[in-house]
Protein backbone atom coordinates (compact mmCIF):
# COMPACT_ATOMS: atom_id res chain seq x y z
CA UNK A 1 0.00 0.00 0.00
CA UNK A 2 2.41 2.29 1.02
CA UNK A 3 4.31 1.43 -2.08
CA UNK A 4 1.92 2.36 -3.98
CA UNK A 5 1.71 5.79 -2.38
CA UNK A 6 4.68 6.08 -3.20
CA UNK A 7 4.60 5.92 -6.67
CA UNK A 8 1.58 8.16 -6.88
CA UNK A 9 3.72 11.42 -5.58
CA UNK A 10 6.44 10.30 -8.02
CA UNK A 11 4.41 10.73 -10.56
CA UNK A 12 2.68 13.88 -9.49
CA UNK A 13 3.76 17.15 -9.42
CA UNK A 14 4.83 18.36 -6.49
CA UNK A 15 5.84 21.55 -6.90
CA UNK A 16 9.09 21.52 -5.27
CA UNK A 17 12.33 20.16 -6.61
CA UNK A 18 13.06 19.17 -3.22
CA UNK A 19 10.85 16.89 -2.78
CA UNK A 20 11.28 15.39 -5.83
CA UNK A 21 14.35 14.68 -5.71
CA UNK A 22 14.30 12.71 -2.25
CA UNK A 23 11.77 10.81 -3.87
CA UNK A 24 14.11 9.49 -6.73
CA UNK A 25 16.88 9.69 -4.00
CA UNK A 26 14.91 6.67 -2.37
CA UNK A 27 14.00 4.58 -5.14
CA UNK A 28 14.35 0.99 -4.46
CA UNK A 29 14.68 1.33 -0.92
CA UNK A 30 11.67 0.15 1.10
CA UNK A 31 12.78 1.12 4.53
CA UNK A 32 12.78 4.52 3.59
CA UNK A 33 10.00 4.28 1.86
CA UNK A 34 8.02 3.11 4.84
CA UNK A 35 9.24 5.40 7.03
CA UNK A 36 7.63 8.30 4.58
CA UNK A 37 4.52 6.55 3.39
CA UNK A 38 3.45 3.88 5.60
CA UNK A 39 1.46 6.22 8.07
CA UNK A 40 0.53 10.21 7.87
CA UNK A 41 1.31 12.76 10.66
CA UNK A 42 -1.44 12.32 13.21
CA UNK A 43 -2.85 15.63 13.78
CA UNK A 44 -3.97 16.62 17.37
CA UNK A 45 -4.46 19.33 19.93
CA UNK A 46 -1.03 20.50 19.41
CA UNK A 47 -1.58 20.30 15.44
CA UNK A 48 0.93 18.40 13.43
CA UNK A 49 4.77 18.42 14.08
CA UNK A 50 6.89 16.00 11.44
CA UNK A 51 10.32 16.03 9.81
CA UNK A 52 10.75 17.78 6.51
CA UNK A 53 10.53 15.71 3.61
CA UNK A 54 8.48 14.00 1.30
CA UNK A 55 5.56 11.90 1.70
CA UNK A 56 2.64 11.35 4.06
CA UNK A 57 4.40 11.23 7.06
CA UNK A 58 6.72 14.84 6.75
CA UNK A 59 5.80 18.35 6.92
CA UNK A 60 5.46 19.27 3.16
CA UNK A 61 3.25 22.12 1.40
CA UNK A 62 0.41 19.09 0.72
CA UNK A 63 0.65 18.06 3.86
CA UNK A 64 0.06 21.65 5.14
CA UNK A 65 -2.40 21.84 2.33
CA UNK A 66 -4.48 18.47 3.55
CA UNK A 67 -4.50 19.97 7.03
CA UNK A 68 -5.70 23.29 5.93
CA UNK A 69 -8.47 22.16 4.49
CA UNK A 70 -9.59 19.98 7.28
CA UNK A 71 -9.41 22.68 9.63
CA UNK A 72 -10.86 24.90 6.76
CA UNK A 73 -14.14 22.05 6.68
CA UNK A 74 -14.55 22.86 10.23
CA UNK A 75 -14.39 26.57 10.14
CA UNK A 76 -17.29 26.62 7.43
CA UNK A 77 -19.11 25.00 10.39
CA UNK A 78 -18.88 27.49 13.03
CA UNK A 79 -20.44 30.63 11.62
CA UNK A 80 -18.77 33.67 13.39
CA UNK A 81 -16.77 36.30 11.28
CA UNK A 82 -14.84 33.10 9.34
CA UNK A 83 -11.86 34.36 9.50
CA UNK A 84 -8.53 33.06 10.25
CA UNK A 85 -5.09 34.73 11.81
CA UNK A 86 -2.17 33.16 10.88
CA UNK A 87 1.68 33.79 11.84
CA UNK A 88 4.96 31.84 11.47
CA UNK A 89 8.79 31.56 13.15
CA UNK A 90 12.13 31.52 11.59
CA UNK A 91 11.81 27.42 11.03
CA UNK A 92 12.65 26.52 7.29
CA UNK A 93 9.54 26.86 5.24
CA UNK A 94 7.30 28.30 7.66
CA UNK A 95 6.99 31.13 5.73
CA UNK A 96 6.04 28.61 2.74
CA UNK A 97 3.97 26.76 4.86
CA UNK A 98 1.77 29.60 6.02
CA UNK A 99 1.46 31.25 2.45
CA UNK A 100 0.11 27.78 1.52
CA UNK A 101 -2.21 27.71 4.34
CA UNK A 102 -3.51 31.08 3.34
CA UNK A 103 -3.63 30.06 0.16
CA UNK A 104 -6.08 26.49 0.89
CA UNK A 105 -8.55 29.17 3.22
CA UNK A 106 -8.85 32.11 0.64
CA UNK A 107 -9.85 29.03 -1.48
CA UNK A 108 -12.64 27.73 0.74
CA UNK A 109 -14.03 31.52 1.13
CA UNK A 110 -12.36 32.19 4.63
CA UNK A 111 -10.85 35.29 5.34
CA UNK A 112 -6.78 35.59 6.73
CA UNK A 113 -5.31 37.49 8.84
CA UNK A 114 -1.10 37.14 8.76
CA UNK A 115 1.53 38.85 9.69
CA UNK A 116 3.89 40.26 7.31
CA UNK A 117 6.93 39.29 9.09
CA UNK A 118 7.59 36.21 11.52
CA UNK A 119 5.94 36.86 15.04
CA UNK A 120 6.06 34.82 18.08
CA UNK A 121 3.05 32.30 19.11
CA UNK A 122 1.67 34.91 21.57
CA UNK A 123 1.40 37.58 18.91
CA UNK A 124 -1.04 34.58 17.14
CA UNK A 125 -3.10 33.79 19.84
CA UNK A 126 -3.55 37.77 20.56
CA UNK A 127 -4.31 38.44 16.90
CA UNK A 128 -6.89 35.26 16.85
CA UNK A 129 -8.64 37.06 19.60
CA UNK A 130 -8.38 40.52 18.84
CA UNK A 131 -10.27 40.05 14.88
CA UNK A 132 -12.08 37.43 16.80
CA UNK A 133 -11.26 35.29 14.53
CA UNK A 134 -12.82 31.07 14.11
CA UNK A 135 -9.28 29.72 14.25
CA UNK A 136 -5.72 30.62 14.17
CA UNK A 137 -2.29 28.88 12.74
CA UNK A 138 1.19 28.82 13.56
CA UNK A 139 3.55 27.55 11.64
CA UNK A 140 6.59 26.04 14.06
CA UNK A 141 8.07 23.11 15.54
CA UNK A 142 9.13 24.97 18.47
CA UNK A 143 12.13 24.02 20.19
CA UNK A 144 12.61 20.57 17.97
CA UNK A 145 16.26 20.68 16.00
CA UNK A 146 16.33 22.06 12.57
CA UNK A 147 14.69 19.11 10.44
CA UNK A 148 11.35 19.55 11.89
CA UNK A 149 8.64 22.17 11.28
CA UNK A 150 4.87 21.54 12.83
CA UNK A 151 1.56 23.00 12.45
CA UNK A 152 -0.27 24.90 15.33
CA UNK A 153 -3.85 24.71 15.61
CA UNK A 154 -5.85 27.54 17.90
CA UNK A 155 -9.49 27.66 18.45
CA UNK A 156 -11.73 31.22 18.82
CA UNK A 157 -10.21 31.66 22.22
CA UNK A 158 -6.72 32.06 21.37
CA UNK A 159 -6.09 28.73 22.90
CA UNK A 160 -4.71 25.56 21.39
CA UNK A 161 -7.20 23.73 19.77
CA UNK A 162 -9.89 21.66 22.00
CA UNK A 163 -10.02 18.09 21.55
CA UNK A 164 -13.62 17.58 20.74
CA UNK A 165 -12.63 20.56 17.92
CA UNK A 166 -9.35 18.68 16.90
CA UNK A 167 -11.03 15.03 16.52
CA UNK A 168 -12.98 16.83 14.08
CA UNK A 169 -10.70 18.36 12.05
CA UNK A 170 -8.72 15.24 12.08
CA UNK A 171 -11.75 13.32 10.52
CA UNK A 172 -11.97 15.85 7.85
CA UNK A 173 -8.34 15.50 6.78
CA UNK A 174 -8.50 11.88 6.58
CA UNK A 175 -11.32 12.71 4.19
CA UNK A 176 -9.13 14.45 1.76
CA UNK A 177 -6.39 13.62 -0.75
CA UNK A 178 -2.95 14.93 0.47
CA UNK A 179 -2.49 15.53 -3.52
CA UNK A 180 -5.59 16.73 -4.84
CA UNK A 181 -8.33 17.03 -2.12
CA UNK A 182 -7.36 20.80 -0.92
CA UNK A 183 -8.89 23.88 -2.49
CA UNK A 184 -6.11 26.23 -3.36
CA UNK A 185 -5.92 29.56 -4.91
CA UNK A 186 -2.89 31.64 -5.09
CA UNK A 187 -1.75 33.84 -1.98
CA UNK A 188 -1.22 36.82 -4.46
CA UNK A 189 -4.51 36.07 -5.69
CA UNK A 190 -5.69 35.84 -2.56
CA UNK A 191 -4.94 39.15 -2.13
CA UNK A 192 -6.35 40.43 -4.95
CA UNK A 193 -9.42 39.05 -3.74
CA UNK A 194 -8.98 41.00 -0.69
CA UNK A 195 -9.37 37.57 1.41
CA UNK A 196 -6.28 37.44 2.67
CA UNK A 197 -5.18 40.57 4.32
CA UNK A 198 -1.82 41.58 6.50
CA UNK A 199 -2.41 41.61 10.77
CA UNK A 200 -2.41 45.73 10.78
CA UNK A 201 -0.50 47.79 12.84
CA UNK A 202 -3.67 48.63 15.12
CA UNK A 203 -3.75 44.79 16.30
CA UNK A 204 0.48 44.80 17.06
CA UNK A 205 0.51 47.82 18.86
CA UNK A 206 -2.84 46.60 21.41
CA UNK A 207 -0.47 43.48 21.69
CA UNK A 208 2.67 45.43 22.58
CA UNK A 209 0.15 47.67 25.27
CA UNK A 210 -1.38 44.99 26.50
CA UNK A 211 2.20 43.44 27.47
CA UNK A 212 3.51 46.84 28.82
CA UNK A 213 -0.06 47.35 31.16
CA UNK A 214 1.36 43.90 33.31
CA UNK A 215 4.11 45.85 35.12
CA UNK A 216 4.30 45.02 38.17
CA UNK A 217 5.89 47.97 39.39
CA UNK A 218 6.00 50.54 36.69
CA UNK A 219 9.32 52.47 35.93
CA UNK A 220 11.40 50.71 38.20
CA UNK A 221 13.39 49.34 35.17
CA UNK A 222 14.52 53.14 33.66
CA UNK A 223 17.67 54.27 34.90
CA UNK A 224 17.92 50.71 36.97
CA UNK A 225 21.14 50.52 35.02
CA UNK A 226 20.80 46.54 34.11
CA UNK A 227 23.02 45.41 31.74
CA UNK A 228 21.84 42.36 29.53
CA UNK A 229 22.64 39.68 26.97
CA UNK A 230 19.67 38.31 24.83
CA UNK A 231 19.66 36.16 22.30
CA UNK A 232 16.24 35.03 20.11
CA UNK A 233 18.12 31.72 18.92
CA UNK A 234 17.92 32.72 15.37
CA UNK A 235 13.94 33.05 15.62
CA UNK A 236 10.95 35.61 15.97
CA UNK A 237 11.50 37.01 19.63
CA UNK A 238 14.32 39.35 18.42
CA UNK A 239 11.76 42.32 17.67
CA UNK A 240 8.97 41.94 20.23
CA UNK A 241 11.39 41.24 23.40
CA UNK A 242 13.95 44.43 22.74
CA UNK A 243 10.85 46.78 21.70
CA UNK A 244 8.99 45.97 24.99
CA UNK A 245 12.51 46.05 26.94
CA UNK A 246 13.41 49.12 25.27
CA UNK A 247 9.88 50.53 26.17
CA UNK A 248 10.06 49.98 30.05
CA UNK A 249 13.19 51.55 29.81
CA UNK A 250 15.93 48.57 29.64
CA UNK A 251 18.30 49.83 26.89
CA UNK A 252 22.01 48.70 27.98
CA UNK A 253 21.01 45.30 25.69
CA UNK A 254 23.65 43.37 23.75
CA UNK A 255 22.15 40.76 21.08
CA UNK A 256 24.41 37.65 20.50
CA UNK A 257 25.07 38.41 17.10
CA UNK A 258 25.63 34.95 15.87
CA UNK A 259 21.80 33.87 16.66
CA UNK A 260 20.55 37.37 16.15
CA UNK A 261 18.84 36.84 13.11
CA UNK A 262 16.09 34.22 11.71
CA UNK A 263 18.02 31.21 10.75
CA UNK A 264 16.29 28.02 10.66
CA UNK A 265 19.29 25.99 10.01
CA UNK A 266 20.50 27.00 14.21
CA UNK A 267 23.71 26.11 12.99
CA UNK A 268 25.16 27.11 16.83
CA UNK A 269 23.89 24.67 18.68
CA UNK A 270 22.12 21.08 18.04
CA UNK A 271 18.50 22.20 19.66
CA UNK A 272 17.12 25.46 20.21
CA UNK A 273 15.69 25.14 23.51
CA UNK A 274 16.14 27.27 25.83
CA UNK A 275 16.28 24.46 29.19
CA UNK A 276 19.66 23.05 27.45
CA UNK A 277 23.51 24.32 28.05
CA UNK A 278 24.48 24.53 24.61
CA UNK A 279 21.40 26.77 23.10
CA UNK A 280 22.88 29.03 25.86
CA UNK A 281 26.46 28.81 25.62
CA UNK A 282 27.05 31.53 22.78
CA UNK A 283 24.92 33.99 25.52
CA UNK A 284 27.08 33.01 28.42
CA UNK A 285 30.18 33.48 26.75
CA UNK A 286 28.95 37.19 25.93
CA UNK A 287 27.49 37.71 29.38
CA UNK A 288 30.98 37.36 31.01
CA UNK A 289 32.89 39.10 28.36
CA UNK A 290 30.32 42.26 29.04
CA UNK A 291 29.76 41.78 32.97
CA UNK A 292 26.18 41.50 32.17
CA UNK A 293 23.80 40.47 35.22
CA UNK A 294 21.41 38.89 32.86
CA UNK A 295 21.23 36.61 30.28
CA UNK A 296 18.31 36.03 28.17
CA UNK A 297 17.09 33.67 25.61
CA UNK A 298 13.99 32.90 24.04
CA UNK A 299 12.96 29.35 21.71
CA UNK A 300 12.04 30.08 17.81
CA UNK A 301 8.16 30.70 18.02
CA UNK A 302 9.34 32.93 21.32
CA UNK A 303 6.91 31.23 23.66
CA UNK A 304 9.59 30.13 26.17
CA UNK A 305 12.40 32.02 27.95
CA UNK A 306 15.75 30.30 29.40
CA UNK A 307 17.85 33.22 31.75
CA UNK A 308 21.38 32.71 33.60
CA UNK A 309 21.92 35.09 36.67
CA UNK A 310 25.16 36.60 37.44
CA UNK A 311 26.02 35.24 41.02
CA UNK A 312 27.58 37.33 43.77
CA UNK A 313 31.35 35.51 42.32
CA UNK A 314 30.94 36.43 39.19
CA UNK A 315 29.80 33.07 37.73
CA UNK A 316 26.62 32.42 35.82
CA UNK A 317 24.16 29.72 37.22
CA UNK A 318 21.19 28.22 34.99
CA UNK A 319 18.09 29.02 36.37
CA UNK A 320 15.50 26.02 36.13
CA UNK A 321 11.68 26.73 34.70
CA UNK A 322 10.53 25.88 38.27
CA UNK A 323 12.66 28.40 39.74
CA UNK A 324 11.79 31.34 37.45
CA UNK A 325 8.21 29.75 38.23
CA UNK A 326 8.71 30.62 41.66
CA UNK A 327 10.68 34.18 41.49
CA UNK A 328 8.02 35.71 39.17
CA UNK A 329 5.30 33.92 41.47
CA UNK A 330 6.46 35.29 44.36
CA UNK A 331 7.34 38.61 42.33
CA UNK A 332 4.07 39.22 41.30
CA UNK A 333 2.48 38.51 44.14
CA UNK A 334 4.31 40.51 46.59
CA UNK A 335 4.73 43.68 44.07
CA UNK A 336 1.29 43.45 43.58
CA UNK A 337 0.15 43.46 47.16
CA UNK A 338 2.69 46.76 47.58
CA UNK A 339 1.22 48.81 44.69
CA UNK A 340 -2.11 47.83 46.56
CA UNK A 341 -3.31 45.96 41.94
CA UNK A 342 -3.80 42.26 43.83
CA UNK A 343 -7.25 41.04 42.45
CA UNK A 344 -9.40 39.86 45.38
CA UNK A 345 -9.62 36.21 45.16
CA UNK A 346 -6.47 35.91 43.13
CA UNK A 347 -5.75 32.88 41.42
CA UNK A 348 -2.54 31.27 39.91
CA UNK A 349 -2.09 28.41 38.03
CA UNK A 350 0.12 25.65 37.37
CA UNK A 351 1.58 22.45 35.55
CA UNK A 352 0.95 19.49 37.55
CA UNK A 353 4.51 18.25 36.78
CA UNK A 354 5.48 21.72 38.07
CA UNK A 355 7.29 21.85 41.49
CA UNK A 356 4.99 21.80 45.08
CA UNK A 357 7.59 24.76 46.21
CA UNK A 358 5.47 27.15 44.32
CA UNK A 359 2.01 25.84 46.29
CA UNK A 360 4.16 27.16 49.55
CA UNK A 361 4.65 30.56 48.20
CA UNK A 362 1.11 30.72 46.95
CA UNK A 363 -0.01 30.04 50.03
CA UNK A 364 1.93 32.44 51.97
CA UNK A 365 0.44 35.27 49.90
CA UNK A 366 -3.37 33.83 49.96
CA UNK A 367 -3.18 33.35 46.27
CA UNK A 368 -5.26 30.14 44.70
CA UNK A 369 -3.29 28.19 42.80
CA UNK A 370 -4.54 25.51 40.96
CA UNK A 371 -3.48 22.36 38.74
CA UNK A 372 -3.82 21.45 34.89
CA UNK A 373 -2.52 18.66 32.84
CA UNK A 374 0.37 19.26 31.04
CA UNK A 375 0.44 21.58 27.97
CA UNK A 376 -0.99 25.37 28.49
CA UNK A 377 -3.92 25.05 26.97
CA UNK A 378 -5.19 23.80 30.51
CA UNK A 379 -3.82 26.71 32.09
CA UNK A 380 -5.80 28.95 28.89
CA UNK A 381 -8.89 26.71 30.15
CA UNK A 382 -8.58 28.12 33.36
CA UNK A 383 -8.22 31.58 32.41
CA UNK A 384 -11.58 30.83 29.80
CA UNK A 385 -13.67 29.56 33.27
CA UNK A 386 -12.73 32.61 35.31
CA UNK A 387 -13.72 34.50 32.27
CA UNK A 388 -17.15 32.98 31.48
CA UNK A 389 -17.66 33.90 35.15
CA UNK A 390 -16.55 37.59 34.51
CA UNK A 391 -13.59 37.48 37.00
CA UNK A 392 -10.74 37.39 34.62
CA UNK A 393 -8.77 40.37 36.74
CA UNK A 394 -8.38 37.20 39.01
CA UNK A 395 -5.61 35.76 37.36
CA UNK A 396 -2.50 36.91 37.99
CA UNK A 397 0.34 34.44 36.42
CA UNK A 398 0.53 30.78 34.89
CA UNK A 399 3.48 28.84 34.67
CA UNK A 400 5.02 25.20 33.63
CA UNK A 401 8.61 23.49 34.64
CA UNK A 402 9.32 23.47 30.92
CA UNK A 403 9.66 27.39 31.10
CA UNK A 404 6.82 28.82 29.93
CA UNK A 405 5.29 32.13 31.93
CA UNK A 406 1.84 33.82 31.64
CA UNK A 407 0.88 37.15 33.41
CA UNK A 408 -2.65 38.33 32.33
CA UNK A 409 -5.61 37.29 29.98
CA UNK A 410 -4.77 38.93 26.94
CA UNK A 411 -3.18 35.62 25.57
CA UNK A 412 -4.27 32.20 26.16
CA UNK A 413 -0.67 30.46 25.58
CA UNK A 414 2.71 31.19 27.02
CA UNK A 415 4.41 34.00 26.08
CA UNK A 416 8.11 34.99 25.97
CA UNK A 417 7.91 38.31 25.67
CA UNK A 418 5.85 39.59 28.60
CA UNK A 419 8.06 37.10 30.48
CA UNK A 420 11.14 38.54 29.52
CA UNK A 421 9.58 41.57 30.20
CA UNK A 422 9.23 40.61 34.19
CA UNK A 423 12.35 38.72 34.14
CA UNK A 424 13.66 41.84 33.92
CA UNK A 425 11.67 43.75 35.91
CA UNK A 426 11.83 41.83 38.46
CA UNK A 427 16.02 42.06 38.21
CA UNK A 428 16.06 45.16 37.99
CA UNK A 429 13.91 45.88 40.95
CA UNK A 430 15.67 43.57 43.16
CA UNK A 431 19.53 45.64 41.91
CA UNK A 432 17.66 48.66 43.26
CA UNK A 433 16.77 47.41 46.67
CA UNK A 434 21.06 45.84 46.36
CA UNK A 435 20.20 42.25 46.04
CA UNK A 436 19.94 40.36 43.35
CA UNK A 437 17.28 37.28 41.50
CA UNK A 438 20.30 35.22 42.93
CA UNK A 439 19.78 36.43 46.41
CA UNK A 440 16.17 36.13 46.36
CA UNK A 441 15.90 32.32 45.22
CA UNK A 442 18.13 31.47 48.50
CA UNK A 443 15.86 33.43 50.70
CA UNK A 444 13.06 31.74 48.82
CA UNK A 445 14.96 27.79 49.85
CA UNK A 446 15.59 29.31 53.42
CA UNK A 447 11.93 29.95 53.94
CA UNK A 448 10.23 27.28 52.34
CA UNK A 449 12.84 24.18 52.19
CA UNK A 450 15.35 23.39 49.90
CA UNK A 451 12.94 21.81 46.53
CA UNK A 452 14.85 19.92 43.87
CA UNK A 453 13.03 19.33 40.71
CA UNK A 454 14.62 17.27 37.65
CA UNK A 455 13.55 15.89 34.96
CA UNK A 456 14.80 12.87 32.63
CA UNK A 457 13.99 12.17 29.01
CA UNK A 458 14.17 8.82 27.28
CA UNK A 459 13.82 8.61 23.32
CA UNK A 460 11.87 5.85 21.36
CA UNK A 461 12.74 6.74 17.54
CA UNK A 462 11.22 5.32 14.58
CA UNK A 463 8.28 3.84 13.76
CA UNK A 464 8.24 1.06 16.83
CA UNK A 465 8.46 3.94 19.07
CA UNK A 466 5.04 4.87 19.75
CA UNK A 467 4.39 0.71 20.77
CA UNK A 468 7.36 0.30 22.88
CA UNK A 469 6.35 3.72 24.58
CA UNK A 470 2.48 2.24 25.15
CA UNK A 471 4.03 -0.85 26.35
CA UNK A 472 5.94 0.75 29.27
CA UNK A 473 3.03 2.33 30.16
CA UNK A 474 0.47 -0.21 29.87
CA UNK A 475 3.24 -2.45 32.37
CA UNK A 476 3.47 0.30 35.15
CA UNK A 477 -0.63 0.53 35.28
CA UNK A 478 -0.52 -3.45 35.21
CA UNK A 479 2.21 -3.94 37.67
CA UNK A 480 2.76 -0.58 39.73
CA UNK A 481 5.90 -0.36 41.48
CA UNK A 482 5.65 -0.93 45.16
CA UNK A 483 9.04 1.30 46.24
CA UNK A 484 11.42 3.10 44.19
CA UNK A 485 14.96 2.51 45.64
CA UNK A 486 13.57 0.55 49.18
CA UNK A 487 10.97 3.84 49.38
CA UNK A 488 7.55 3.37 49.84
CA UNK A 489 4.70 4.46 47.49
CA UNK A 490 2.55 5.99 49.36
CA UNK A 491 0.10 7.18 46.83
CA UNK A 492 -0.69 6.29 42.79
CA UNK A 493 -2.04 8.81 40.93
CA UNK A 494 -3.44 7.35 37.12
CA UNK A 495 -4.57 10.59 35.31
CA UNK A 496 -6.29 8.20 32.71
CA UNK A 497 -9.55 7.57 35.89
CA UNK A 498 -11.08 10.56 35.37
CA UNK A 499 -13.31 9.89 37.91
CA UNK A 500 -10.79 9.45 40.41
CA UNK A 501 -8.10 12.90 39.68
CA UNK A 502 -11.30 15.45 38.88
CA UNK A 503 -9.33 16.56 35.50
CA UNK A 504 -9.64 15.18 31.89
CA UNK A 505 -8.92 12.03 30.94
CA UNK A 506 -4.16 11.98 30.85
CA UNK A 507 -1.27 9.20 29.59
CA UNK A 508 0.08 10.56 33.12
CA UNK A 509 1.36 8.21 36.51
CA UNK A 510 1.98 9.87 39.81
CA UNK A 511 4.10 8.17 42.54
CA UNK A 512 4.26 9.88 46.02
CA UNK A 513 6.90 8.09 48.23
CA UNK A 514 7.03 8.33 51.60
CA UNK A 515 9.59 10.21 52.06
CA UNK A 516 7.94 12.81 50.53
CA UNK A 517 9.77 12.87 47.31
CA UNK A 518 7.42 12.64 44.08
CA UNK A 519 7.92 10.43 40.75
CA UNK A 520 5.86 11.69 37.56
CA UNK A 521 6.17 9.23 34.05
CA UNK A 522 4.35 11.01 31.12
CA UNK A 523 4.74 10.01 27.05
CA UNK A 524 5.76 13.77 25.43
CA UNK A 525 2.66 15.07 23.74
CA UNK A 526 4.91 16.48 20.68
CA UNK A 527 7.91 14.25 20.59
CA UNK A 528 8.86 10.01 21.08
CA UNK A 529 9.52 10.76 24.47
CA UNK A 530 8.88 9.30 27.60
CA UNK A 531 9.84 12.56 30.77
CA UNK A 532 10.26 10.97 34.25
CA UNK A 533 10.02 14.03 36.96
CA UNK A 534 11.39 14.07 40.28
CA UNK A 535 10.60 16.40 42.64
CA UNK A 536 13.40 15.63 46.74
CA UNK A 537 13.10 17.71 49.06
CA UNK A 538 16.68 17.57 51.67
CA UNK A 539 18.26 20.00 54.12
CA UNK A 540 20.46 21.43 51.61
CA UNK A 541 20.92 21.17 47.23
CA UNK A 542 23.24 18.08 47.79
CA UNK A 543 20.85 16.38 49.85
CA UNK A 544 17.99 16.70 47.51
CA UNK A 545 20.50 15.81 44.55
CA UNK A 546 21.83 12.45 46.06
CA UNK A 547 18.07 11.55 46.47
CA UNK A 548 16.88 12.48 42.74
CA UNK A 549 20.08 10.26 41.62
CA UNK A 550 18.58 7.67 43.79
CA UNK A 551 15.17 7.57 42.55
CA UNK A 552 16.79 7.89 38.70
CA UNK A 553 18.57 4.72 39.09
CA UNK A 554 15.72 3.10 40.76
CA UNK A 555 13.42 4.33 37.58
CA UNK A 556 16.22 3.37 34.95
CA UNK A 557 15.22 -0.38 34.44
CA UNK A 558 11.79 0.74 34.21
CA UNK A 559 12.10 2.34 30.76
CA UNK A 560 14.52 -0.37 28.82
Amino acid sequence: MYNKEYERWLSFDLMDPDLGTELLGIQGEDDEIKERFAVSLKFGTAGLRGTLGAGTNRMNIWVVRQATQGLANWVLTQGGTQTVAISYDSRLKSDVFSKEAAGVLAANGIKVRIYDALMPVPALSFATRYYNCNAGIMVTASHNPAKYNGYKAYGPDGCQMTDDAAAIVYDEIQKTDVLTGAKYMSFARGVEQGLIRFVGDDCKKAFYDAIESRQVRPGVAKNSGLKLVYSPLNGSGLVPVTKVLSDIGITDITIVPEQEYPNGYFTTCPYPNPEIFEALKYGLDLAKETGADLMLATDPDADRVGIAMKCPDGSYELVSGNEMGVLLLDYICAGRKEQGTMPKDPVAVMSLVSTPLADAVAEHYGVELRHVLTGFKWIGDQIAKLESAGQTDRFIFGFEESYGYLAGPYVRDKDAVIASMLICEMAAYYRSTGSSIKQRLEEIYAQYGRYLNKVDSFEFPGLSGMDKMSGIMKNLREKAPEDFAGVKVSSVKDFEKPEETGLPRANVLIYGLEDGSSVIVRPSGTEPKIKIYYTTKGKDLKDAEDKKEVLAKACAPILE
